[in-house]
């Protein structure tokens, strides 16, 4: 059985001088699979878009779906050697796992995934939009047009549009699930931006699960704590990186494999009598809401 306490609490300082940032680079290498999860075929049959599913959180809930009984959809940037990994971990389990290329703060590529997915599916069942990107700054005034713009366009556009895009194609029955952030609730002095992103994406949550509700489709989110995953040693600094996850009761960061049951419960039909709800999975953090 695998002993949390042997979980990485300390991380060297690194730093990736790019972002995305890539799981070859990262000392230790996230967790993407707790090999004493027992799957019970929740999702047989069911097919998953599953955006940012190349690494960190995405890429561990697509792990799990498979192993559930989905095929997945992997809309990501460019890290193609990660996306590739994802796709043969699903294979592995015996599913199938598209890997699609592109930026999702385009409504045009938004569209294109939901054309690629039903082509070779011919249904989507589940949406997890998880997808995001963040820039630390000290001071609002250092937050240029251009970084607020495209932090939005990623967290929270990409969100509305490849959501309005899979809608027509969702029946009765099926899952949205979205990913927040602590952030939005308990804030964070160095990513103003990013949280604003990420309280948008809790009130959409709730909207949007008010508005399908009629239509047996739920809505659900999770909000993250600090989890080992790229977006972090290409986001902070060396020196942040070797704290990361202190400040938060357990005193560790959170890995992936941590979070994707959640996901697994979101979409599956566990979660039946559930929607326009979030689950805080943060290291024991309290917020309200």
């Amino acid at each position: 059985m695998m002993d949390k306490k042997q979980l990485p609490k300390n991380f060297i300082a690194q730093h990736q001088n790019h972002q995305p940032g890539t799981e070859e680079e990262m000392i230790p290498k996230p967790i993407y699979v707790n090999e004493d999860y027992q799957p019970a075929g929740k999702l047989e049959g069911k097919v998953a878009i599953i955006t940012g599913g190349d690494s960190g959180i995405g890429k561990s809930t697509a792990i799990y779906f498979a192993k559930e009984g989905a095929d997945v959809i992997v809309p990501y940037l460019n890290e193609h050697e990660d996306a590739k990994e994802t796709k043969t971990l699903v294979e592995q389990v015996g599913k199938t796992c598209l890997l699609i290329s592109g930026d999702l703060s385009s409504e045009t590529f938004c569209q294109e995934v939901v054309k690629q997915a039903l082509n070779k599916f011919g249904k989507i069942d589940i949406l997890v939009n998880n997808a995001g990107e963040q820039h630390p700054q000290k001071n609002i005034e250092d937050i240029s047009g251009q970084q607020l713009e495209k932090t939005f366009q990623t967290n929270i556009y990409a969100m509305f549009h490849l959501t309005k895009a899979t809608l027509p194609h969702l029946g009765a029955g099926s899952t949205i699930i979205n990913t927040a952030s602590v952030t939005a609730y308990a804030g964070n002095e160095l990513l103003v931006d990013y949280s604003s992103t990420k309280g948008a994406i809790v009130s959409f949550t709730r909207s949007l699960s008010m508005q399908l509700a009629s239509k047996e489709i739920r809505v659900n989110g999770v909000a993250p704590g600090p989890i080992w995953t790229p977006l972090i040693p290409s986001t902070f600094s060396a020196e942040e990186v070797s704290s990361f996850g202190k400040d938060v009761p357990m005193k560790r960061a959170g890995q992936p494999f941590e979070l994707a049951p959640a996901y697994v419960f979101l979409a599956s039909d566990d979660s039946s009598y559930m929607s326009g709800q979030m689950l805080h999975i943060n290291g024991g953090k309290i917020v309200n809401g």
